[in-house]
């Protein structure tokens, strides 16, 4: 658990219901979830997820901007395929299906996230969805 006062609550409850894989909470299971989130802040720069790590979270970004690329066969550089803007979800195929990262995320501006667990996911969200 990872307190927050009741108005940090409201906002990531924002947050997190524009994400498609929230919508099927009740609200106790969104009560736990807002609970188990951690807020991570990185610098522009920072990898958040690297292409074929192992996945033990997911995030919303609450904050700044973050750029997704991915090197496809055959390739040597990476391709960007979109940018995240606050209020989108990431990171939850890896969670969803147990596979490797398929994409790199990486911050283009000072950002905060929050940050749900694998266990959490797994117990709550997945269940509902």
């Amino acid at each position: 658990m990872f307190p927050k006062s009741a108005e940090a609550k409201e906002l990531l409850k924002a947050k997190l219901l524009q994400a498609f894989m929230f919508n099927a909470l009740d609200v106790n299971e969104l009560n736990i979830v807002l609970d188990a989130v951690e807020e991570v802040k990185v610098q522009n720069g920072d990898k958040v997820i690297v292409e074929g790590d192992a996945g033990d979270c997911m995030y919303v970004l609450n904050t700044g901007s973050l750029a997704c690329t991915k090197v496809f066969p055959g390739a040597t550089e990476p391709k960007h395929l979109k940018d995240y803007v606050p209020g989108e979800a990431f990171g939850e195929l890896a969670l969803l299906y147990n596979a490797p990262r398929a994409a790199t995320i990486t911050s283009t501006a000072e950002s905060t996230l929050m940050k749900l667990d694998r266990g959490t996911f797994n117990n709550i969200v997945k269940d509902a969805a």
